[in-house]
């Protein structure tokens, strides 16, 4: 059977791939070193895959076709689309897909665990997947990538979510390949694009919020997370703060257990979440 061996949540910011490069600024210095150390300690894992999950910007998912959570079973994935090439300099780049990995989530031939997926064989992938994938990996492991809709109402409650992470785990432990895999959540701490609370100069739109939003993955707090993240309350947060429902499955897919490693980084921008769980075995 394949075993998870890591569990891993990260921030997506693409401004970071202009601004975090040598000189690292020392406002970013902290991301930068807590990249470092995520990509060094992915490695000593040795997946042999990755299932990643991300929340498309209304690019490949939008207002008229919006699953709730979406798994890609390609054999390649593209990655960028040109308002992000041209709006955050990010380069094109193109990641294996494991297709045999995607059936497995997926059910085999018949959906199964209360999950009704909906299924893509062809993605190009937003910098949710791929910023992520540039930090921590050479692009050199094949990818399952999970869309899941934070942004468009109506988005999963949380508990929908933490069901997630549980479905996940447990499909990946049925999976017979016998493969090393790490999960990977992508999302935000509170996070407003294009509204009156973006870019405070490295004030957080909610800083209560991030404290809370912290706190429960470091405790291992899953009934707290889950209480804690109606959309009212992440919505106030900032517009793009029900990102963070990620890492409520990422907290569950580890069991509930609190976070060896759990931290808002402070930046120029919004503060970055950095969560990794240890995974016996």
């Amino acid at each position: 059977m394949a075993e998870l061996v890591a569990v891993l949540g990260v921030q997506h910011n693409p401004l970071l791939w202009r601004t975090m490069r040598d000189p690292i600024p020392d406002d970013l210095a902290r991301s930068h070193s807590n990249f470092a150390k995520f990509r060094a300690d992915l490695a000593a894992a040795k997946p042999d895959a990755l299932v990643v999950l991300g929340s498309d910007h209304l690019r490949k998912f939008v207002f008229d076709n919006s699953p709730a959570f979406c798994v890609g079973k390609a054999a390649r994935f593209p990655c960028t689309y040109e308002n992000e090439i041209r709006t955050f300099g990010l380069d094109t780049w193109e990641v294996a897909g494991d297709p045999d990995l995607a059936g497995s989530l997926l059910g085999g031939r018949e959906l199964g665990g209360g999950f009704d997926f909906a299924l893509s064989n062809e993605w190009l992938l937003d910098h949710s997947f791929s910023i992520p994938l540039v930090y921590l990996t050479d692009l050199d492991i094949p990818v399952v990538p999970i869309h899941a809709n934070t942004n468009i109402p109506p988005v999963p409650p949380a508990s929908r979510f933490a069901q997630l992470g549980v479905y996940l785990a447990e499909a990946i432990a049925r999976d017979p390949s016998h493969k090393r895999v790490a999960l990977i959540a992508s999302g935000h701490l509170a996070t407003e694009v294009g509204g009156p609370r973006h870019f405070l100069g490295g004030d957080s739109p909610d800083a209560e919020f991030d404290r809370a939003a912290v706190g429960w993955m470091r405790d291992g707090d899953l009934a707290g997370a889950i209480a804690g993240c109606t959309l009212d309350r992440v919505l106030a947060a900032g517009n793009v703060t029900g990102q963070y429902l990620n890492f409520i499955a990422a907290l569950a897919a580890a069991g509930g257990r609190p976070a060896s490693f759990a931290e808002g980084t402070p930046s120029r921008f919004a503060a970055g979440p950095f969560f990794a769980w240890e995974i016996a075995g």
